[in-house]
């Protein structure tokens, strides 16, 4: 387990986060995380009997694609800003600012719940109650679909040379080298595996995936369309690569395969 920390704490980074961009647009490559995740667990579901939560919806790429493609699905986040987007985007969507750690919703309400870059935002004892919250909002035989930050190489130089999203300003680069506040629990998975199991959920897979490839840093590596960085496109599209970069980095993912992914994502069961 290794903690990072930054100039500004948790609540304060995803604000500004979400006031730098525009609602997004619904998620469009279904091979790419998350949605390739979160079809995974829906592919032999009955549309009908399914009810998603989306904690930690952001500005809204899932949710969009879901709500398009007819799905009961509700997002939440804390961000008030991004709530705020989406609703003003769409009427017909269903977000609202929540908590994950206190949800309003009664026991045995959700079949499934997805929850990409949400619960390495805390601590031990927050990272606990949050799962175990999820864990009664859900029913029997619900499946969590959720992602955790890897605790491994490509996430510790993406932390020590890396420390400010692409397209931060060069103020916050300064600011981040004087870190005090929690910002990411980075996971083994085993312990992951751990954090889960004692919520209660069986867990049945945990996978390796790609988000952001530690190429994607360099422009030079980069898809042409994303040559310059627009935050909405990356995340409708996926962090794609130009074939050099897909090349290198295969063969780092074949020779490091749980060095060189940033995330783990785990799919649970509630029995």
């Amino acid at each position: 387990m290794r903690k990072t920390y930054r100039n500004k704490n948790i609540k304060e980074y995803w604000v500004d986060r979400w006031e730098s961009v525009e609602a997004d647009h619904a998620m469009q490559n279904k091979s790419k995380y998350p949605l390739s995740c979160s079809l995974s667990i829906l592919k032999y579901t009955e549309k009908e009997s399914v009810r998603i939560l989306e904690a930690g919806c952001g500005t809204g790429r899932l949710l969009r694609f879901f709500h398009e493609k007819k799905y009961d699905i509700i997002g939440i986040d804390f961000a008030e800003n991004a709530i705020r987007k989406i609703i003003e985007l769409d009427l017909g969507l269903k977000a609202e600012v929540g908590d994950i750690s206190k949800l309003r919703f009664k026991n045995d309400t959700f079949s499934h719940v997805l929850a990409f870059g949400l619960y390495h935002n805390f601590e031990e004892k927050m990272l606990n109650i949050s799962l175990k919250e999820t864990f009664r909002v859900m029913k029997r035989g619900g499946i969590l679909c959720a992602s955790f930050r890897a605790d491994n190489l490509q996430n510790l130089i993406n932390d020590k040379l890396f420390n400010t999203p692409l397209g931060g300003k060069q103020k916050d680069k300064i600011q981040n080298y004087y870190k005090k506040n929690f910002h990411k629990i980075n996971l083994t998975k085993t312990e992951i595996r751990k954090f889960i199991e004692y919520s209660g959920f069986e867990v049945k897979n945990i996978y390796e995936i790609e988000n952001m490839p530690l190429l994607y840093k360099f422009k030079i590596f980069r898809d042409r369309k994303h040559r310059k960085f627009d935050e909405n496109i990356s995340r409708k599209d996926g962090y794609l690569l130009n074939p050099i970069g897909v090349f290198i980095q295969l063969i780092l993912r074949s020779l490091f395969r749980n060095q060189f992914c940033n995330l783990y994502v785990v799919n649970a069961k509630k029995y």
